[in-house]
């Protein structure tokens, strides 16, 4: 399976999860961070529903990978172009997670610039690149691809990336179990 084909997987389970236990999924409403993800009008607590909403067109890192002077790896690229969604919990066998995904454009344009910060990282500390997409429950540790192989890793922040999780983030994604 491709990337964007398993993340359609996992988001229909993850909204079958949540239909199952009967826990809607709600957000705070922000007048000023709208989403296409937006479901509702807000409750009277400042509340909405929301669900993912698939994305049709591949984002744009052209101006963020030149600035970098490398290519991103397809995958993530794949990976952050799916949808607009909040951040998708879920569990693996080393514990839970949180995918990182854009909740409209102006926290897509925050993602990048977060991406451009680690990997600046990483040429800094001459590691080799990492891109991120996941964050666990220890703010110490990140999940991220390998820029050249592909491979999904744990990472802990600063150091460079030992422990292979997945060797792509296509069957990484199938593994998953949402929360």
């Amino acid at each position: 399976m491709d990337v964007i084909t398993s993340m359609q997987a996992f988001v229909q389970r993850y909204l079958e999860h949540h239909q199952n236990a009967q826990s809607p999924l709600i957000t705070q409403w922000d007048a000023d961070w709208l989403s296409p993800c937006q479901q509702s009008e807000p409750d009277a607590q400042g509340m909405i529903r929301w669900l993912p909403v698939a994305r049709h067109e591949i984002s744009d890192f052209r101006d963020t990978e030149r600035a970098l002077e490398i290519d991103f790896h397809p995958d993530i690229k794949a990976f952050f172009s799916a949808y607009w969604s909040e951040n998708l919990a879920a569990i693996t066998p080393r514990g839970p997670l949180q995918l990182l995904l854009p909740w409209n454009e102006d926290d897509f344009a925050r993602l990048q610039q977060n991406l451009i910060g680690h990997v600046l990282m990483k040429k800094r500390l001459k590691q080799p690149i990492t891109l991120f997409f996941a964050v666990t429950d220890d703010d110490d540790f990140i999940l991220s691809i390998d820029n050249q192989s592909g491979q999904v890793m744990l990472e802990r922040v600063g150091l460079p990336a030992k422990e292979v999780l997945a060797e792509n983030l296509a069957s990484f994604l199938e593994s998953l179990t949402p929360q």
